[in-house]
């Protein structure tokens, strides 16, 4: 969760003169070190600021070899201005302003790297951070495998970045898929001020929501205004607006919010947390309905809140069966893990369970959510390869066991934190509802709304050549049975094609791109019962030009006969094959004979070669107008038949002792 930090209020309630300020403070790097320690990091940026203005080194004037060449007093001087810089970074990123932090990394990049080891690991990371195309993931790349190849530690950063780095690469190729869902972010007034985030919905047009933005009575009190609370939103699609805070008590000093509700309506469960010297503890309360509001929350025992720990983000499965939530207590796998207590009927919950290893990592899982009619699992983590951040991943199976983790794709997934999937309609979970990310947000989560595509099936097109994604080749998706076309796509720069199915259908997709010979393949959605999407096989086409010949290897014939050998009938078929993939070409195959034997003899034994080739391509169903046959005897070689000194050259004459095809018409 991001928030605004104590020096923007103290700036917006007029608390501060800043000029007052000035004339306190005489040197901007000593009090902006005083705000980074004590982890005011918006502060500290604004003084680093200030002090950057102090020095005659100017971004992008630096020189690394001044050092060295300056007295001790312009040494001292520059390597302040290296401290200055880097700090300025860390403060930007520390409160999540990505962009400013890369570019005063960028600028740190040039200093000394004994004494500034993770700045290109920092780097990297900010540009992941505002990745939103692959290019933007490369130059991200590029800065994780640097530091990788630098950097001497074992430690976490590099554990990290062997996960940035697949990450990366992870981004880079998904990136290259259609979207699998829509996300739009939600309009009205529910996004304004603060964080917005974690929405709870109670019915179709309601839903609550953790918000953090500011309250005017406490901006009259001249108090901190941006306290977490719930908030009530109403509205439909991804239109609501709120200016109305649930109704339930809330301890003075506290902030609640990221709320689940029970499926009966009657209980509401509640995170509450202070934060002290930046350090957060929170705990988990429960509540009754009373009225139309809700009473004092009671915090739950020790089965939840684990003395010394922290317990947040509940969910109530839509069966009332399973109480999910978040917590760093002893047993788990490394910092915040998924738990489980099973809910009795008179709503006693079990001892807590952790979801295992398949489910958590050493690094944070947050925001658990599940489906119990689909038997999926959703949740965020950014301890796997994904886009970075919090990223969105499912996992079917119950509470005895799950299968590995799928990131969910881009767009729900992006480079920033997406967190607190909440279903609009329980018995269509995943199709319809709503997310929690930053991706559009300097400081905040802010919420969007969501809609899976319909059930989906795709796949890639590659140059068989180059091996590299063909880019303009026309996809049509045709009904089996109808035998009519249902879609048609053009492949953009990644060569990938998506189409939107209807289950229990038989469908064929047929591959054309000018000057490459068509392929086509038949599926059915069988598959698509058990999964949202499939990918079928990559396909290449391969690239040709008109009237010119291609060899087909491999075929053979009796000795100074025309009779086709059976391997040679295997060969044939690959040609029938692309015949039928390309039912508008019409080709020519010609034979061709080495020098041995005469002019005459060598085109009669070539033209009777070339006519079984094209006899059996019509026997299996090929219509006569279609192919042609010549033989050329011995008349074209692509080899000498003999050496410079006059022998023979039995490589030369096996090249000249070929059959080919070209296309005539296509």
């Amino acid at each position: 969760m991001k928030r605004f930090t104590l020096i923007l209020l103290l700036v917006l309630t007029g608390l501060v003169n800043p000029l007052q300020a000035q004339t306190y403070v005489t040197d901007f790097k000593r009090t902006a070190d005083n705000y980074f320690a004590q982890k005011d990091y918006y502060s500290a940026a604004q003084y680093y600021s200030k002090a950057l203005g102090t020095f005659t080194v100017k971004p992008g004037e630096y020189k690394p070899y001044l050092l060295e060449k300056g007295g001790k007093s312009k040494q001292k001087r520059l390597k302040d201005y290296e401290q200055v810089v880097y700090r300025l970074a860390e403060s930007y990123r520390m409160y999540n302003d990505f962009g400013n932090a890369g570019k005063w990394y960028a600028e740190a990049i040039n200093f000394d790297p004994v004494q500034f080891p993770l700045v290109k690991y920092w780097y990297g990371v900010c540009l992941r951070a505002n990745a939103k195309t692959g290019e933007d993931y490369e130059n991200a790349l590029a800065q994780f495998q640097q530091f990788k190849q630098s950097y001497k530690g074992t430690d976490e950063y590099s554990n990290r970045t062997n996960i940035e780095i697949q990450s990366c690469e992870f981004a880079i190729e998904e990136m290259k898929h259609p979207p699998r869902y829509e996300v739009v972010k939600v309009a009205g007034n529910i996004n304004q001020g603060g964080a917005n985030y974690a929405p709870v919905p109670v019915s179709n047009n309601t839903f609550y929501f953790t918000s953090s933005r500011p309250d005017s009575t406490l901006l009259v009190k001249k108090s901190n205004p941006f306290i977490n609370t719930l908030y009530i939103a109403k509205g439909e699609n991804s239109s609501f607006d709120s200016n109305e805070k649930l109704s339930i008590p809330m301890e003075k000093g506290t902030e609640q919010g990221v709320a689940a509700i029970a499926p009966d309506g009657n209980t509401l469960y509640v995170t509450r947390w202070t934060i002290k010297d930046g350090n957060k503890q929170s705990a988990i309360y429960r509540s009754n309905k009373a009225g139309n509001g809700w009473t004092e929350p009671q915090l739950l025992d020790a089965t939840i809140n684990a003395a010394g720990y922290s317990a947040k983000e509940p969910f109530v499965t839509s069966d009332g069966k399973y109480f999910l939530f978040v917590s760093d207590r002893p047993g788990g796998m490394g910092k915040f893990d998924l738990w489980y207590c099973t809910i009795s009927s008179g709503g006693t919950l079990s001892a807590a369970n952790n979801m295992g290893n398949t489910i958590n990592t050493k690094e944070e899982e947050s925001a658990p959510f599940y489906d119990p009619n689909k038997q999926v699992l959703v949740f965020s983590s950014n301890g796997r390869v994904g886009f970075g951040g919090q990223d969105f991943f499912s996992s079917k199976g119950s509470f005895g066991g799950w299968t590995v983790p799928e990131n969910m794709g881009y767009p729900l997934n992006s480079a920033k934190d997406d967190q607190y999937y909440a279903a609009l309609q329980p018995k269509n979970a995943l199709n319809k509802g709503y997310i929690s990310s930053d991706r559009e947000s300097i400081c905040c989560l802010e919420i969007f709304a969501v809609k899976r595509k319909a059930k989906m099936a795709g796949g890639l097109v590659m140059d068989c050549e180059t091996g590299k994604p063909l880019e303009g080749a026309k996809i049509t998706l045709l009904d089996s049975t109808q035998r009519n076309t249902l879609e048609t796509q053009t492949t953009g720069y990644g060569g990938n094609y998506m189409f939107e199915l209807e289950m229990n259908k038989k469908y064929k997709v047929l591959i054309e791109k000018d000057n490459y010979f068509s392929k086509n393949f038949s599926f059915n959605t069988e598959q698509l019962s058990m999964v949202d999407s499939m990918m079928n096989p990559t396909v290449c086409l391969k690239r040709f030009e008109m009237n010119k010949p291609i060899v087909i290897n491999d075929i053979f014939y009796d000795y100074n006969k025309a009779t086709l050998r059976p391997e040679s009938k295997l060969i044939l078929d690959s040609l029938y094959y692309l015949l039928l993939d390309n039912p508008k070409m019409e080709i020519e195959l010609g034979a061709h004979t080495d020098s041995k034997g005469t002019d005459a003899y060598n085109l009669k034994l070539s033209n009777a070669r070339a006519k079984s080739c094209v006899d059996y391509l019509i026997s299996k169903g090929i219509p006569q107008t279609r192919v042609v046959s010549k033989g050329y005897g011995e008349s074209r070689p692509v080899a000498p038949n003999t050496l410079p000194n006059g022998k023979d050259n039995p490589d030369g004459r096996q090249l000249n002792r070929r059959t080919e095809f070209k296309v005539l018409r296509n």
